[in-house]
């Protein structure tokens, strides 16, 4: 096959340039292609989506405008939906690793709506006519506010859609085991060691209560990702656009994605920094830390069967070893882990990302945006995963309360009755004679087998705000 068949010429402002004859990017794009040739990283689906409802919602505020004629106007956007649809996915070519403004990729999806348009309408790929990819499409944008605006798009929009009801998903089922598990009183651990007993439920209700809070930082994540920087064009200025350009695209989009999008009310901090998505990433780091200790929590209560702590049963969900028969691992909170480190590597990125604001631009805006989306989806499929295949399965055995009675910590509700000094030595010959607390006390004070049994109700320990025996602690 000849060159002239498997490729046309295109003309960009650089010149001419030869693209595949059969694609919707143009001159612009293939520059791109052949310039990163650094990774197999793209942008993912939620981006190239928003970047296409931004096109569309630009198109029909600038008809409406009257900056666009309505005839291009309707192809531009029926272009788009192809774009949000996914129908052309395989169009957008161009890697993480690029110019750091983004421009691109927006340039990409410019001559993508373009050339799609111009076929709908009858014209010829890669004439840039009747439709043209910077004329049309990008009329009143530039990289440098379309591209931050899709970041805060995407990302809002995921976290709203997908991360914050797997969370909610996984609070509900921590919450459920913590009922469950009210009734099961064990030792409590500091420091590894042993502690005053508390309830499995409680420690489960711990867990709940970190993902609830994490849901409400999410919600501040979301309100700093609704501000985006749609109308500043270039530096800020807002140059070569209507000054209702912005605000009416806002509404539209506001109206499609079911969020609230709202026009910066500064445009030079919104397009020198990537300030928002530092702190969103900063939301979702704190998320993964606190997965991060559930699952490990989980993974320690569940050690064994034998050898461990063993005051759970993790669900069984495939053979664990390739050389011991019968082993079985707490694999999917091992799974969570990894994907903590992962989001939490991904936040020191988007950290160095953001410190590289340089006068009215960041250059780091595509490996933030793909580290920060990436972030989103881990966390969502984590948390789901969790709850499905572990948390609801979960079982408690009879090691915590069997434990219970032989705990050393519960010496902690003597020394309102006999002081510290005292209740201590109980401690240390009991732990010397293998002797429980209460054989020990019976022996070294005046208090009696029934008031030591009051006094050292595990039960009463757990209650907030009272010891045992009904001493208040408050």
């Amino acid at each position: 096959m000849t060159q002239e068949q498997k490729y046309r010429s295109e003309r960009d402002s650089m010149g001419e340039f030869h693209v595949p004859a059969d694609a919707y990017y143009g001159a612009n794009t293939m520059r791109a292609v052949l310039n990163f040739p650094i990774s197999d990283l793209r942008f993912p689906r939620s981006f190239i989506k928003a970047l296409g409802q931004i096109k569309q919602a630009a198109a029909q505020v600038n008809e409406e405008l009257d900056l666009l004629d309505g005839e291009l106007a309707d192809g531009i956007v029926q272009a788009a939906q192809e774009v949000i649809d996914g129908k052309l996915d395989d169009q957008f070519v161009v890697d993480i690793f690029q110019t750091g403004s983004g421009t691109s990729t927006n340039m990409n999806v410019n001559e993508v709506i373009s050339n799609r348009a111009i076929e709908m309408m009858g014209g010829v790929i890669g004439s840039r006519s009747p439709v043209h990819p910077n004329d049309h499409v990008n009329i009143g944008q530039s990289s440098n506010d379309v591209i931050p605006t899709a970041i805060h798009v995407s990302a809002l929009k995921a976290i709203h859609d997908d991360l914050i009801p797997a969370l909610e998903q996984l609070q509900e089922g921590l919450r459920q085991k913590s009922e469950e598990f009210m009734p099961v009183i064990k030792t409590g651990r500091t420091h590894l060691q042993d502690a005053t007993p508390v309830r499995l439920g409680q420690e489960f209700l711990g867990h709940a209560g970190q993902i609830e809070r994490g849901i409400e930082r999410l919600r501040h994540a979301e309100r700093e990702l609704s501000e985006v920087a749609l109308g500043g064009t270039a530096v800020g200025t807002g140059v070569n656009t209507h000054p209702e350009f912005s605000g009416l695209v806002c509404v539209r989009l506001s109206k499609v994605l079911g969020v609230e999008v709202r026009e910066t009310t500064n445009h030079f901090q919104a397009q020198s920094t990537l300030d928002n998505v530092v702190e969103a990433s900063g939301s979702l780091k704190t998320v993964a830390v606190s997965l991060m200790k559930i699952c490990n929590d989980i993974r320690w209560l569940g050690s064994g069967p034998r050898g461990g702590i063993g005051e759970i049963e993790l669900p069984e969900v495939q053979p664990g070893s390739s050389i011991m028969p019968g082993k079985v691992n707490p694999v999917i909170p091992e799974s969570v882990c990894q994907v903590a480190a992962q989001v939490i590597g991904n936040d020191a990125a988007i950290a160095v990302g953001g410190q590289s604001g340089n006068f009215e631009i960041n250059v780091m805006m595509p490996v933030c945006a793909y580290n920060l989306l990436q972030s989103i989806d881990l966390l969502a499929a984590a948390a789901r995963n969790l709850d499905e295949q572990c948390v609801r399965g979960l079982k408690a055995t009879s090691a915590g309360p069997d434990m219970v009675e032989r705990g050393l910590a519960i010496v902690t509700t003597l020394v309102p009755h006999i002081g510290y000094d005292d209740s201590a030595a109980i401690a240390k010959e009991a732990q010397a004679t293998g002797k429980t607390v209460k054989e020990v006390a019976i022996e070294k004070t005046s208090l009696s087998s029934e008031e030591l049994d009051e006094i050292l109700d595990p039960s009463g320990m757990t209650e907030p705000g009272l010891s045992a025996g009904g001493v208040s602690v408050g």
